[in-house]
């Protein structure tokens, strides 16, 4: 268990009951699965999250959950990559709030926990996709320290959408 614990900028908003958790079990990864779903509703069922988080898992994926009771109210699924542009980092794949709890702090606990992780990885960077359509994302992530600082291009190849054996 990691602490998370609320701070004078979240208005006291931060319930005293939340904790962070990894997500290493499969009865914990079938509970995060209608959260997940909120951001990633192409995910069809729980079994396909559990194939694709078993296989992600396998490369390094770890998805850190931050609990209310029983219930996961925000998800981070992050891994460390390493490349020219950027040396050793901490890749954010998936981040959620659940619609029902947010602007409660609890999305400043999971960047402010994926930094410390980062840090203690041996990591020089955060970095993360945000969808050109999401504005109250990005302007989030300015809030939390992260900025702009390039555009992804991709392009679906004919007969590709499906990379996982």
């Amino acid at each position: 268990m990691i602490s998370a614990k609320g701070d004078p900028e979240n208005s006291g908003n931060v319930s005293a009951a939340v904790e962070l958790r990894y997500v290493d079990q499969e009865d914990d990864v079938w509970t995060c699965y209608p959260l997940i779903r909120q951001l990633r509703p192409h995910l069809d069922s729980e079994q396909e999250f559990l194939r694709r988080w078993q296989h992600q898992t396998s490369q390094g994926y770890r998805l850190l959950a931050l609990w209310h009771e029983t219930q996961p109210v925000g998800l981070a699924g992050f891994r460390v990559q390493d490349n020219l542009v950027h040396g050793r980092f901490v890749y954010v794949d998936d981040l959620v709030i659940d619609a029902s709890c947010r602007s409660r702090g609890y999305g400043k606990i999971l960047i402010e926990q994926l930094k410390a992780e980062a840090k203690l990885l041996g990591c020089s960077r955060l970095l993360l996709d945000a969808a050109m359509s999401n504005p109250l994302g990005h302007r989030f992530y300015y809030r939390q320290g992260l900025l702009a600082t390039a555009l992804r291009f991709s392009v679906t190849l004919p007969d590709q959408e499906q990379c996982l054996p």
